[in-house]
């Protein structure tokens, strides 16, 4: 494994991102999101997305010169369009603007369109958490997983997240995947050679697999039983809360982010900020998040959600991060190119 520090990891992504054709913004904005989700712990959302990436800005599934926009704004309903590129400026600006306006409102509903992957989703939240405001985060993704019921993959693996400040305290950062687990950890398993659990993903015959470059080929399995109908249609809310009410493209529209060649996904991504003072106050809000702590705490064990990745993310704040030498050998290739 290569140690590296997070200055430099951020440099080497940057670089390898603006010689693809990343603008500095757009190439600094995505190395930045990259390393910290790599400090994290989440390493099917870090580096192992900069080769993809990459690939994707120089053949055209990504603009690389895009800058987003607000396209639209009616109270506090706003849209931005990405224009096509790497979605992380797009998400800045869509919370950014959702903060400003929660503020006006108490709260702000941002949609983002014509949109690329979003990685870890609680971190486009994390400056609401910061604003003294909750935060929620929806995106869907490239078909990966079949209705309930159905064979055919229809809905992404479509991530939920949540961000809920505390006043003396590092915020509760809640970040799931509506699959079994997030896509990216068959595209990292398959990348090491390891096998993946059952339970995690079906082949293109629809049969259980534990080999991740067949689940790649097939599908996922939503989050719970295999029987039941719950994961799909949670899946399915977010699909049509970042589509057919911003306009983005359906997740069996868009290509697939693992592969090189195919169309620009334009999916979405749909972001909440609601200021808890409009409603029952700051007071009794901070007393309210500190009730339910100290109960969920009485009980040996419990960890608060986010808890491990922000304690992560500061142990690598001094050690930097491990990344396969395979990986950094890549990187190091993508920004001499």
């Amino acid at each position: 494994m290569a140690q590296l520090g997070l200055q430099e990891a951020t440099v080497l992504v940057a670089k390898s991102l603006a010689l693809a054709g990343a603008s500095e913004q757009m190439a600094s904005s995505t190395a930045q999101a990259l390393v910290r989700a790599e400090a994290q712990g989440m390493a099917s959302h870090g580096l192992s997305r900069v080769p993809q990436y990459a690939t994707h800005l120089r053949n055209g599934r990504a603009n690389g010169r895009a800058i987003a926009t607000v396209a639209k704004r009616k109270g506090a309903a706003v849209l931005v369009d990405a224009q096509q590129g790497l979605a992380f400026p797009a998400c800045a600006l869509a919370v950014a603007t959702a903060i400003e306006v929660a503020r006006e409102f108490g709260v702000c509903f941002v949609g983002v369109c014509n949109s690329h992957h979003a990685g870890v989703i609680v971190d486009h939240l994390r400056p609401a958490a910061a604003a003294g405001m909750v935060g929620m985060g929806f995106a869907n993704s490239p078909a990966a997983m079949p209705v309930a019921g159905g064979k055919h993959a229809i809905f992404g693996t479509n991530p939920i997240a949540a961000v809920f400040p505390r006043k003396a305290a590092e915020p509760l950062m809640i970040d799931l995947s509506l699959s079994e687990v997030a896509r990216g950890k068959l595209m990292v398993a398959a990348k090491e050679g390891k096998p993946i659990p059952l339970g995690w993903a079906l082949d293109a015959d629809g049969q259980p697999t534990t080999d991740p470059k067949a689940g790649l080929e097939g599908s996922m399995l939503p989050l719970g039983s295999i029987n039941s109908p719950k994961g799909s249609m949670l899946a399915l809310m977010v699909e049509l809360m970042v589509t057919a009410v911003i306009g983005a493209q359906f997740g069996f529209e868009a290509s697939s982010f693992f592969v090189d060649a195919g169309n620009a996904p334009r999916i979405g991504q749909a972001f909440i900020v609601i200021d808890p003072g409009a409603l029952s106050g700051q007071d009794v809000y901070y007393e309210r998040m500190e009730t339910v702590i100290a109960e969920m705490l009485s009980d040996d064990g419990v960890r608060l959600a986010g808890a491990r990745r922000l304690a992560l993310e500061r142990k690598a704040a001094v050690s930097g991060i491990s990344i396969p030498d395979a990986l950094k050998a890549q990187l190091e290739a993508l920004a001499a190119a």
